[in-house]
């Protein structure tokens, strides 16, 4: 097949380094910087940049940009789409985009289905791409309720050629609301910790707590700004739920309430426990 990837920066080039190293099909790439364009062909990640008639020669385009950047990507290059053609994007919140994507869809004769590799690094960019970013990750798909099962099927093949080891289906809505616990609140979080004045003292006294708590803190500030205030609602949620449980571990500490903090911490212990047999259980 012919690949067309629209975006090449830390997912984007590495599904081309995917794509050009696991399988036989031929990538295609729309960058608007020039120099990461000629980077991806030296690397061999694309076989040259993709203008309108590449565009009309693929059979999956992926965009690879922010939420915004991706609507607007899309309804540019939709004229040049061959019909019949799969079009995945690969972005971190769903609903927004996948509302402007669908209907595009289907104005134009493409498919769509809103996608989300569940992998990443702290560093971004093209430089900072991996053909092996995405071996053993999940990949998320939001296919449509009118999404054919043929097109959701090729969708899922195609990811897992490049290494995916786990395919998760599931409503944009629920995307959303799932990825503002399981990635957004962890980056909030991490970012909250590591501003505190404690953190510019901590060498000799920290070990691998500290390097957990903190690592995710070094983000892309553009990417996450935006992917925060995509997903409001359901993020914000999730930060006040996590209040509402510090408070009461402050407050357990503040007055030496032995017997509800030994509740609270048994409590998490059991929850971690149960979350570890789950992912056990899945595995065998």
């Amino acid at each position: 097949m012919d690949i067309g990837i629209i975006g090449l920066g830390l997912i984007g080039g590495s599904m081309a380094k995917a794509i050009s190293s696991f399988t036989h099909h031929r990538v295609f790439g729309a960058d608007l910087n020039g120099e990461v364009l000629a980077a991806a062909k030296a690397d061999g990640a694309i076989a040259a940049e993709m203008d309108s008639n590449e565009c009309a020669l693929c059979d999956v385009i992926l965009i690879g940009l922010y939420p915004g950047a991706a609507i607007r990507a899309a309804r540019e290059w939709a004229p040049h789409i061959k019909k019949g053609a799969l079009v995945v994007d690969l972005c971190g919140t769903k609903q927004g985009v996948c509302d402007a994507l669908e209907p595009l869809a289907k104005e134009w004769g493409f498919h769509f289905i809103g996608g989300h590799p569940m992998a990443g690094r702290e560093k971004f960019g093209y430089a900072a791409s991996n053909a092996g970013l995405f071996h053993g990750a999940s990949m998320v798909l939001t296919p449509s309720a009118d999404t054919e099962e043929a097109v959701l099927q090729k969708a899922q093949e195609f990811f897992y050629s490049l290494g995916f080891g786990r395919m998760r289906i599931c409503s944009a809505q629920e995307h959303d609301r799932m990825i503002a616990y399981t990635s957004q609140l962890a980056h909030v979080v991490s970012s909250a910790y590591v501003q505190s004045e404690a953190s510019l003292s901590h060498l000799g006294f920290s070990a691998g707590s500290f390097q957990d708590m903190t690592r995710v803190a070094r983000l892309y500030e553009p990417m996450w700004t935006e992917l925060f205030l995509n997903n409001a609602e359901p993020l914000a949620d999730e930060i006040d739920g996590l209040i509402e449980r510090l408070k009461a571990f402050s407050d357990a500490i503040r007055t030496g309430d032995r017997d509800t903090l030994f509740d609270m911490l048994h409590a998490g212990r059991e929850r971690k426990e149960l979350l570890n047999a789950r992912e056990q259980e899945r595995t065998q």
